[in-house]
């Protein structure tokens, strides 16, 4: 079945403006403090999944669970985001929209007490974040074939996942030396838990100020003159017949959105509940976990990066596909492994592996995406992304619940990344420019 792909699709492009390319790298940077700080490494994992909340089994599963009704709600109003995007010619503006949403949300994380009865707030919270960041990312997405040429397409997208990475390590360490590691951190705040607090205040800041340059940089997208204006509820007819021309003359485009919604849902559940892994279940102290946070993201930045390289070369299926395969077997390993020795070992590989899947999925719909839907593509993209979402922390807490230990939770993620990979194999490759 032949797919129409970005090179048949777009017409050449110019080179690639590298001051833009920073800019809007800078967004995924500056989305680290919410991804790497509030859902990862510090806020969640110190602090919400803690005995404060009722114990790291108990708020897990309260966690999975927000986080998988979260997957609903990014399901339903991504595909429609992204189209409006694409009809509207305000993908920068929604893009900046979304993401002062995030800002909020984060910063508003800060009212959430040390007190059991605000786990169910601070859950909320950062699972609303999740979908406003996810309809962010539709429109930061779609930017990307504004400055990328068919060519350049892997290396640019690499880029970004390490730029993302690296804000990553930067707000770590910034947070850890200045505020959570000395008994008196930043303006003299010495009480733990209100530096917990204080924490989402920093990221929601940092949020802001890294958002700023892509919304400079980069030009509006121009609506195409002789695309109807349709209202919100049309808009949903109007993703049908998508699907069903997908379905109908781009079925391989379909089913990579499918296979990808489902990996994608693993690499995520790796992110959201791996520190709380080494916490409760592999005994990493606080102070291990960030070091090992600032460790894993260098590794991951060096997978992104180098992933680009590879996504050019050798395609983003072949990338994706190593990519499962080695984390799989690094999921296996810590299942059946106890220590630190060994969770550093193979949570570092977790690392390496998470990036180039990340960044090639991203390109591998890149290359796919027609002219003048771009935000569309992007927009199933997240939805299929997202519409999966439930099914790893859900499974990552029915685990837990089954079996009485966090252990086991590794089991409910290693399971959606072994469906994403059986189901992408049959997925035809996009053609390389």
């Amino acid at each position: 079945m032949s797919e129409t792909t970005i090179a048949e699709s777009v017409p050449t492009r110019p080179k690639s403006q590298w001051g833009q390319v920073l800019a809007w790298a800078s967004w995924d940077w500056g989305s680290a403090a919410f991804n790497a700080v509030m859902t990862t490494f510090i806020f969640t994992a110190f602090y919400l999944t803690t005995d404060i909340f009722g114990g790291a089994d108990y708020t897990s599963q309260v966690l999975g669970w927000c986080l998988g009704i979260a997957g609903v709600l990014i399901a339903i109003l991504a595909p429609v985001a992204g189209q409006r995007s694409d009809h509207s010619g305000r993908r920068r503006l929604w893009l900046g929209i979304n993401t002062l949403v995030v800002v909020l949300l984060t910063g508003s994380c800060f009212f959430v007490l040390p007190e059991p009865s605000y786990l169910l707030l601070g859950c909320v919270l950062l699972a609303l974040g999740h979908v406003f960041s996810e309809l962010a990312s539709v429109n930061y997405n779609a930017m990307l074939l504004q400055i990328s040429t068919p060519k350049s397409i892997g290396r640019i997208s690499g880029i970004g996942w390490a730029f993302g990475y690296l804000g990553g390590i930067v707000a770590l360490l910034i947070l850890y030396y200045g505020l959570l590691s000395p008994e008196v951190g930043f303006f003299g705040i010495s009480d733990e838990n209100f530096k917990y607090r204080v924490v989402a205040l920093f990221s929601a800041a940092w949020i802001a100020v890294f958002s700023l340059p892509v919304l400079f940089a980069i030009p509006e997208n121009k609506a195409d003159p002789t695309t109807p204006k349709i209202g919100f509820f049309a808009s949903y007819r109007e993703l049908f017949r998508t699907i069903a021309r997908l379905w109908q003359h781009r079925r391989h485009t379909l089913y990579f959105l499918i296979s990808s919604a489902i990996f994608r849902d693993g690499l995520a559940a790796i992110f959201t509940f791996g520190a709380v892994i080494a916490v409760g279940t592999f005994g990493f102290a606080k102070g291990d976990v960030l070091i090992f946070a600032i460790a894993g993201n260098v590794v991951a930045a060096i997978g992104a990066f180098s992933a680009g390289y590879f996504d050019d070369r050798l395609g983003p299926k072949t990338v994706i596909v190593i990519s499962l395969i080695g984390l799989l077997v690094s999921a296996v390993v810590l299942f059946f492994s106890s220590g630190k020795t060994i969770f550093w070992i193979f949570g570092l590989l977790l690392c390496l592996f998470v990036g180039p899947a990340q960044s090639s999925a991203r390109t591998f719909v890149g290359r796919l995406a027609p002219r003048g839907g771009e935000g569309e593509l992007y927009g199933l993209y997240a939805t299929t992304g997202r519409a999966a979402s439930f099914i790893a922390p859900i499974l990552f807490a029915s685990f837990i619940a089954w079996f009485g230990s966090q252990r086991f939770g590794i089991i409910g993620i290693a399971i959606v990344l072994l469906a994403g990979l059986l189901l992408l194999i049959p997925v035809n490759r996009p053609a390389q420019a």
